[in-house]
């Protein structure tokens, strides 16, 4: 037996629906919107088809998803001021253009909006780099995206812990999403300490309707293998998503492979680094060809950025022209949950140190494969919604140089 809550005109099982209308009245005065956004996110982590065989399943997944709704958990976290750590980001960046001891008159940084950094605790420390990462890319999304606000979490406009979170990603399993990563951990995450990695992330953001893609910087001859990362299958795809992916693989007449950017330049033989670094600047600049000198604030989320063994969210990137030729030299401008986030805030404060908790050069970058994870604006339903559920990734090739 079910009934209908009066509210928000969700259907509910009978003994569950006295306690749901009451959690409406908890506060003086109820937000519609939010009531709509619970209706709106439980269609979204609902199967879709009507048939009578899967009616009962459909039904039991709606309740589980407003269950989950009303007894998810706010993760804690230290909360940064002064506008948070990306603003404190932007004044240090800004103050380093001023600098006269080392001026950088042809430097341009690119920053994403508000992130909140979540950094592993000691129940989660050397496993929860990724669910931390998928805490700062949600606390951008709900800061900055109106539609992913109405949909993450049952509208409930916090950023849940790693258990609400573990609970939400078996969810997006049981509604079909990434139904190969969710046999590798046996359709169950809940408790584990298990690593997860981007493609976890993608099912997660998925279920909810957001256009969650991945990209693989990889040598060609791993194309079929991608990361040795736990939870990491993915049905490999060399397709071109949006204005985003900017490389493309095109062989030559001489039958090697030549990577070309959306422009017709050839940077065949282009390390990983001039790759992966040149694919971030294209994502910030939003294909932009001439981007000011300065600081600039863009509307793009932060990237979950995965390699084996870790992960971490890049919320900017920083470039420098340097020489005659003006070579660009570039900088990762990365949050990692290894971090505390009072000693990030103290050297943003004090204007010193900053650098090593946030920028990272191409030399750096020695894993032999990459992932990146980014989201598309809009919501995605019916069919779109559907064709979500399996996880493939957009291919860039590089070349390991001698």
């Amino acid at each position: 037996m079910s009934a209908l809550c009066p509210v928000c005109n969700l259907t509910l099982p009978h003994d569950q629906i006295e306690s749901h209308v009451n959690a409406h009245f908890d506060d003086d005065k109820i937000d519609p919107q939010i009531a709509s956004d619970h209706h709106l996110a439980l269609q979204l982590a609902s199967t879709s088809d009507p048939s009578p065989s899967s009616s009962a399943s459909s039904s039991n997944l709606d309740d589980k998803a407003a269950s989950l709704v009303r007894s998810q958990t706010k993760s804690p976290f230290y909360s940064v001021g002064n506008g948070g750590l990306i603003c404190l980001l932007k004044t240090c960046l800004e103050s380093e253009l001023k600098s006269k001891s080392k001026p950088l008159e042809c430097s341009t940084s690119l920053l994403s909006g508000f992130v909140d950094h979540f950094q592993a605790s000691k129940e989660d420390k050397g496993w929860g780099c990724g669910w931390r990462n998928i805490q700062m890319q949600c606390s951008h999304l709900l800061s900055h995206r109106q539609e992913a606000k109405r949909v993450l979490f049952g509208g409930s406009n916090f950023v849940p812990d790693i258990p609400s979170l573990q609970r939400w990603l078996e969810l997006a399993w049981n509604n079909g999403f990434d139904v190969a990563g969710a046999l590798h951990f046996n359709n169950q995450i809940c408790g584990s300490k298990r690593w997860i990695g981007t493609t976890e992330c993608a099912a997660l953001l998925r279920s909810f309707g957001l256009k969650a893609r991945v990209v693989d910087f990889a040598p060609k001859k791993s194309q079929a293998m991608y990361l040795s990362v736990p939870g990491s299958t993915i049905a490999p795809k060399i397709k071109s998503y949006g204005p985003m992916d900017r490389f493309v693989i095109k062989k030559g007449e001489s039958g090697k492979g030549k990577t070309v950017d959306s422009h017709g330049s050839n940077l065949s033989r282009t390390s990983k680094g001039a790759v992966l670094m040149g694919w971030v600047w294209n994502y910030f600049s939003d294909n932009r060809l001439n981007v000011s000198s300065g600081v600039h604030m863009t509307s793009k989320a932060p990237l979950y950025f995965q390699h084996e063994g870790h992960s971490r969210t890049i919320v900017g990137i920083q470039r420098r022209l340097q020489g005659t030729t003006f070579t660009p030299q570039y900088n990762l401008l990365i949050l990692d949950p290894g971090d505390f986030t009072r000693g990030i805030e103290k050297a943003l404060v004090e204007k010193r140190g900053w650098e090593g908790f946030l920028k990272r050069g191409a030399h750096t970058l020695t894993c032999p494969e990459y992932q990146i994870l980014y989201v598309d604006n809009g919501i995605a339903d019916g069919e779109e919604l559907e064709q979500l559920k399996t996880i493939d990734s957009h291919f860039v090739e590089f070349y390991c140089l001698p």
